[in-house]
């Protein structure tokens, strides 16, 4: 039935945003690029993410406090344009439209890519295509569908890398010996020249690589108008992300660089099938690849979802056309719902011109990954306007950001850096030459509204 008012609603309960807060910090980059990011860090990639995770994690404290403090925010888009100004709720919310929409062309791509392992001559819009049909019909339902497919897909990562965890703890307890004749270790963490095997520069570079896979973390403060409980379920699942941090990341990664040691983890394969084949599953490459696809179906499903909220959102704050205000009878924003989907679709046409896989889903990611910075860094800002301009709400709030100011610009420090750091390489800095152009786009659609808007209605007169 449609809610009061045309609002949308509430009916995500707590486990479905729990799952949801776990099923953004388990990006497909950590099943996608562990290999990579281990090969050219070292051992060091597991402080690379603790450091990622420590500073998102703040991050997501000074969202869930905005948004805790006026319920009336319906996501980060709203309290932006309330605290920095309407341009900032402009840019952020197409922003972060544009970002899932690119996340999901990314993910629809390479189940197809994926598919192949099962059916090599299977061409790759085909998958992409079905995909994108189905999620858009379970969208179309009501949001409680979306929080149960969020559910089953987050629970699968989940139980694919516990799995990992303790195959890697058993191994290493049982001192296992693999067929090259290295034995299983904790030491292999800390071996001589594994931590740091390129210096300065191959750690930074995990950086560049490591920050795509925590991509969708700020996912729940699109669902702050659309959770039966914000006061109890937001809090919960923001503070959890440090140890969700540490298990899915730190720890699976420890266990495979105990088990396989740190020479012998290649780049260009997952090296979560290898631990798996090593400790004598011989279906691992299966197992992971189903996990994969469930990963980037997971990844999707979140963008279907997140791109129709955000265009409603961006119709109430008249930052967009009213037409996206239009509910189902489920309070499902379905033209908002069905124009994205149709953006995705024509997306997809990134196949055609990119025919190799993992070349069009490094792009793609690229994008997607400058823009969530370009997000995380605006949340930060209106959390700094807003202990200037409400500090009465910051003194009554229950869930105050620890650190306070000081670490909103210790936040913004870091991400400047990242930025810099995804310069120096020659694919990434391919893709962040290209970002002044949308921002541009941006600056002249926003000023033509403007104006638009401030043209004087002239009243017809007819003879």
């Amino acid at each position: 039935m449609k809610s009061e008012h045309g609002a949308l609603h509430r009916g995500l309960g707590n486990r479905h945003i729990q799952l949801m807060s776990i099923g953004g910090a388990i990006g497909t980059g950590l099943f996608m690029g562990a290999g990579k990011t281990i090969s050219v860090s070292g051992t060091s990639i597991l402080l690379t993410y603790m450091v990622i995770g420590f500073f998102l994690f703040f991050t997501m404290r000074a969202m869930g406090e905005i948004l805790l403090s006026n319920l009336q925010f319906k996501s980060f888009s709203d309290f932006c344009s309330h605290y920095i100004g309407p341009w900032a709720g402009y840019f952020i919310g197409w922003s972060y439209w544009m970002t899932w929409v690119v996340v999901a062309i990314a993910d629809c791509t390479v189940i197809g890519g994926y598919l192949r392992f099962w059916f090599p001559d299977l061409p790759l819009w085909l998958p992409a295509l079905v995909v994108l049909a189905t999620l858009l019909t379970l969208n179309l339902v009501a949001v409680q569908l979306f929080g149960e497919l969020e559910f089953w897909f987050a629970l699968i990562k989940v139980l694919a890398i516990t799995a990992l965890i303790v195959a890697g703890v058993v191994m290493v307890g049982s001192g296992y010996v693999a067929p090259t004749g290295v034995r299983a270790s904790l030491t292999h963490v800390v071996d001589p020249g594994v931590v740091f095997p390129f210096g300065a520069s191959g750690f930074f570079a995990g950086f560049q690589i490591a920050i795509f896979s925590f991509g969708g973390i700020e996912l729940i403060g699109t669902t702050a108008a659309e959770t039966r409980d914000p006061g109890r379920t937001l809090p919960r699942a923001i503070n959890a992300v440090p140890l969700r941090v540490i298990f899915f990341y730190v720890l699976s990664l420890a266990c495979i660089i105990s088990v396989s040691s740190w020479p012998a983890i290649a780049a260009n394969k997952s090296p979560f099938v290898q631990l798996f084949l090593l400790a004598g599953f011989p279906a691992a490459a299966g197992v992971i690849n189903l996990v994969v696809i469930s990963s980037a179906m997971s990844a999707a499903n979140s963008g279907v979802f997140a791109t129709s909220r955000m265009l409603f959102g961006l119709a109430a704050g008249q930052h967009g056309s009213k037409y996206f205000m239009k509910l189902s009878r489920s309070s499902v924003p379905v033209r908002g719902l069905l124009f994205s989907c149709a953006c995705m679709l024509a997306g997809l046409s990134v196949i055609h011109f990119m025919p190799e896989v993992m070349g069009a889903f490094t792009v793609l990611t690229t994008v997607s990954a400058i823009l969530y910075i370009f997000v995380w860094g605006m949340i930060l800002v209106a959390y700094l306007r807003y202990r200037s301009r409400d500090p009465q709400l910051h003194r009554e709030s229950a869930f105050k950001m620890p650190g306070g100011r000081l670490m909103a610009w210790a936040c913004l420090g870091f991400f400047a850096f990242m930025i810099y750091l995804l310069a120096l390489e020659p694919d990434t800095a391919e893709a962040l030459s290209v970002m002044p152009a949308w921002f541009g786009g941006l600056a002249v659609m926003y000023r033509w509204r403007k104006v638009k808007k401030s043209r004087p209605q002239t009243i017809k007169v007819l003879n």
